[in-house]
């Protein structure tokens, strides 16, 4: 059986002039990235036409090392919606290059539903993650050169809270000195850095709904205190202007192929379990305004990508998805029903029962957001059908749609019943507007309670002493208004990740609340989740190598 990377070598692309001719945008209007990449400008997205298309929304059940394949549905349902005859783009975000070089290599979707050419897209794109990057940093680097010329004034800081930002996972620069070796290198502090996708910019990128917007929330960022306790913002500094410059072809949504050679937009990278997870606003609505279904992703399970979707996603951008697909595997099941890692590919029917209340809690939470709730079933080769047919059961009873996906092996071909009831229960039970789990009126110790009790199942939220005080700034700043944004791990409904299946009554406990005032949430930090991941044992990158002019193990 051919790779990842082998079936997409096997596809003939064409030029993108003719993959964005599909949806009746010109060539004249694209911004090319070679032959077949390009940025689309976002003044082409048409408002008048967003309220006319069908959003779906793909999340999954809590992942597992075993794997779920969501981007992998997500494209393969495109292609099965394409395939049935309906318009339909897929609107992904972009992957990271830590994980990419980490824990999993390539993040483009796999076998014959992938989005091309993967290995550009999984490494340097068209330069948007290094464009964030930088931004972030020449902010940091003007902040130090303030700090030093300002040194022994009233103009000092009392406090910083802006860090810096790499998109490689290195732990070792999580805490971090700087300015040592004398004056002249700078003022002695401690900082530190977090992986790009966690970076204030990239969701303010990603939340922005034009070039004004962006400049607008860089201009909000805060970057300390001083001894006033006044906010000190980007705005203060005075290089909103420069900052914005930077992130000119950014925020332009890009435009690719799927392995069927139909449209797809992919821009933005925020993760889900340290930040929110969701593709841009402007891709999202760019590909509403020119496809009758878009199919787009949350990041990890529903309780982290799904839930940062619906109430900050959805309640700033206006959108209301017309379904939600949760995806399911019988090995991520079992897994949550207690079986080996090492025996999940073995027919195990009571571990597998054991499981579907992961399953179930996903759904339950979908349909407390007024969604109406598909659960796709992701297939592998050592799937039996008598565990198929148990999950169908299942959904039946809870009076959920099923439908198994082969997309990975067949391409659209093997979407084609996914999509087929998708189209079916759009037409005839759609999502309502969306519930919110908390109003924006409420206190941010409420949300976060509500998130935890209402979402994850806790009993009650434990905050920090440095929660608690940084509650109360917020509160002093009249920005409580803002949706907050949990980071956690995503293995887990609690803070807990080795708790799987669904964990029921425990503490959830938020060790650190930071204000994101550009991009407009608060995130509440829950045990001992860390901003920037390491590398394991044996990362990715050992596997990834350039032979005879070719990359080998991205996937």
């Amino acid at each position: 059986m051919m790779t990842d990377i082998e079936i997409a070598r096997s596809i003939k692309l064409h030029p993108i002039s003719a993959i964005s001719k599909q949806i009746d945008i010109s060539e004249s209007d694209l911004y090319h990235y070679g032959k077949f990449m390009a940025k689309v400008p976002f003044e082409l997205i048409d408002e008048s036409k967003i309220a006319k298309s069908n959003l779906i929304l793909v999340t999954a059940i809590t992942p597992t090392k075993a794997g779920i394949g969501k981007t992998t549905v997500s494209i393969g349902l495109s292609l099965g919606l394409n395939k049935i005859g309906r318009k339909s783009v897929v609107a992904l975000r972009e992957p990271s290059l830590g994980p990419c070089f980490g824990m999993k290599g390539g993040a483009a979707g796999g076998g014959y539903a992938q989005v091309l050419p993967m290995e550009d897209i999984n490494l340097h794109f068209t330069g948007d993650f290094h464009a964030i990057t930088c931004a972030h940093n020449m902010i940091t680097a003007l902040l130090d050169n303030y700090l030093y010329q300002n040194r022994g004034t009233d103009k000092a800081l009392r406090e910083v809270v802006w860090k810096r930002v790499l998109d490689v996972n290195d732990r070792s620069l999580r805490y971090i000195v700087t300015g040592l070796h004398g004056m002249a290198n700078g003022i002695p502090a401690e900082s530190g850095f977090d992986i790009t996708p966690a970076s204030e910019i990239m969701a303010i990128l990603c939340l922005s709904k034009n070039m004004e917007d962006l400049r607008r929330r860089i201009e909000n960022i805060i970057l300390g205190y001083d001894f006033e306790q006044k906010p000190f913002t980007v705005k203060d500094l005075g290089v909103a202007g420069a900052i914005t410059v930077l992130l000119k072809n950014a925020i332009n949504p890009n435009m690719v192929q799927t392995t069927e050679n139909t449209p797809a937009i992919v821009h933005g990278g925020p993760f889900a379990n340290i930040a929110h997870g969701c593709n841009s606003i402007i891709a999202t609505k760019m590909a509403m305004s020119y496809a009758d279904y878009v199919v787009t992703e949350a990041g990890f399970g529903a309780d982290l990508g799904a839930e940062k979707f619906f109430n900050i996603k959805c309640r700033k951008a206006g959108l209301n998805p017309k379904l939600t697909i949760i995806v399911a595997t019988a090995q991520g099941l079992k897994m949550h029903g207690d079986v080996p890692i090492e025996d999940i590919k073995k027919e195990n029917i009571e571990g597998l029962k054991k499981g579907f209340a992961n399953l179930d809690k996903h759904i339950e939470n979908m349909k407390a957001f007024g969604q109406s709730v598909i659960v796709a079933f992701n297939r592998y080769a050592s799937d039996t059908e008598q565990e198929i047919e148990l999950i169908r059961q299942h959904c039946e009873n809870q009076n959920v749609g099923f439908a198994v996906n082969e997309a990975f092996g067949e391409g659209g071909e093997g979407a084609k019943a996914l999509a087929e009831l998708v189209v079916n229960t759009i037409e005839n039970k759609p999502s309502q507007p969306v519930k919110f789990t908390y109003d924006e009126d409420d206190s941010i110790e409420h949300k976060i309670e509500k998130i935890a009790k209402h979402v994850y199942g806790a009993s009650s939220v434990e905050f920090s002493a440095k929660a608690k005080k940084s509650i109360v700034q917020i509160n002093n700043l009249g920005l409580s208004k803002y949706p907050v944004c949990v980071a956690k791990t995503q293995y887990s409904f609690s803070d807990d990740p080795k708790a799987y299946g669904v964990a029921k009554d425990f503490v959830f406990t938020i060790n650190d609340i930071i204000l994101n005032n550009g991009a407009e949430f608060i995130v509440a930090v829950a045990g001992s989740m860390l901003r920037m991941p390491g590398l394991p044992k044996v990362p990715q990158a050992n596997h990834i190598d350039i032979i005879n002019g070719q990359i080998e193990g991205l996937s």
